[in-house]
């Protein structure tokens, strides 16, 4: 399962070794300072569009990255449950990061902490 962790002024969307094959990368690293918001849907599917390039098996699982016009998005959603959505600022490498967790308000709660910390006059 994809985790997210701030390590050192970063946010670090790191996907698990089963995820890393399928969806044909890693995760994505990108400043604390990138991050607009984060906030948990209920609906992640609806959320996730364009070009696939990683796997995807609709309602089941959606792992890699989504490419669409100006914009990209790293996912790594799986079944029908809930997700984590972090939206980064315009210039950002990329335009949102969508993960279901088993655990979303948490970690909504721990990284809009960490960036509170780390740009106190911004905020999400």
């Amino acid at each position: 399962m994809a985790t997210f962790d701030v390590e050192g002024g970063d946010l670090v969307f790191r996907f698990s070794l089963l995820e890393t094959l399928g969806g044909l990368r890693r995760g994505a690293r990108v400043p604390l300072g990138e991050v607009e918001s984060v906030e948990v849907v209920q609906e992640p599917w609806s959320v996730a569009s364009g070009l696939r390039v990683g796997t995807g098996v609709p309602g089941v699982a959606l792992i890699g990255t989504m490419l669409r016009r100006g914009a990209s998005d790293v996912v790594a959603l799986h079944g029908r449950g809930p997700a984590v959505v972090v939206k980064l600022r315009p210039g950002a490498c990329y335009q949102r990061f969508i993960a279901t967790l088993p655990e979303p308000s948490e970690v909504v709660a721990r990284l809009e902490a960490a960036s509170a910390a780390q740009i106190p006059s911004q905020g999400l």
